[in-house]
């Protein structure tokens, strides 16, 4: 599942607004879970304002376009890797890629009742301190019967880019999510609630839904809530299309 950023004060126009390269993800932040060894995923992601910002101008739709594959698989941990194109109508378009990697174990992988743990890094990106947000994340899951599965973690990232609307660093920070498939209704329906902590643009709560519409494809409908809205503007509405090759 899946995903963003921003700058502040004069800086503000430099760099995507509300994007994030995305590894594998719940709705905004990373999970645990790893793509299969040599399978493709392909993500395209769109945010969408849901209100004018304070200001009374729209913010610009962010589009998010990128594959990630399964590179590694060894008998307790494995990896995956790719990279995204974002687009947000601002002059960091012209730096538009942004890398993204992740190792991972499994529940169960490590010994019986072992969490999940996971280990990567998003928005590495090419333009030096506008778009090399170079976000490192810890993660650890467990999966309880009938709630779903609990996630937990902690990120990083550059201090010279992940700032609050004063200036001032605000580059770590919790992660934390719920998920689960909803089988008593269908097991194609599954929904996730996840944070991410800090007053940058990366800080939101998100919330939503997703439709496995084929067996190796799925839509998410969310919505975002940023926890700084004088980095971040207005809310958004996302679409997320999943596809497994």
């Amino acid at each position: 599942m899946k995903k963003i950023n921003m700058l502040v004060s004069g800086f503000l126009f430099l760099v995507p607004l509300t994007a994030k390269a995305t590894p594998s993800t719940q709705i905004w932040i990373p999970s645990t879970d790893i793509q299969q060894y040599k399978t493709f995923h392909l993500n395209v992601d769109n945010y969408v304002a849901a209100e004018k910002n304070s200001n009374g101008s729209w913010k610009a739709p962010v589009y998010d376009i990128g594959p990630t594959m399964g590179v590694f698989a060894g008998k307790t941990v494995q990896g995956e890797a790719g990279f995204d194109i974002i687009k947000a109508g601002v002059p960091a378009d012209s730096y538009p890629l942004y890398l993204h990697a992740k190792a991972a174990t499994p529940e169960g992988a490590m010994f019986s009742g072992s969490p999940a743990l996971a280990l990567g890094g998003y928005n590495f990106g090419l333009k030096k301190n506008i778009t090399d947000q170079n976000i490192v994340y810890g993660l650890a899951a467990k999966t309880l019967p009938k709630v779903g599965r609990l996630s937990a973690g902690y990120y990083a990232g550059n201090d010279k880019v992940l700032l609050d609307e004063n200036g001032k660093k605000a580059n770590t920070g919790l992660l934390l999510s719920w998920d689960r498939t909803i089988s008593e209704i269908s097991d194609k329906l599954w929904a996730a609630v996840d944070y991410q902590g800090g007053d940058s643009s990366m800080g939101a709560l998100s919330f939503g839904a997703s439709w496995a519409f084929a067996p190796n494809t799925s839509v998410i409908f969310g919505y975002d809530i940023y926890n700084n809205a004088k980095v971040a503007g207005a809310d958004t509405y996302t679409v997320q299309l999943d596809i497994n090759f």
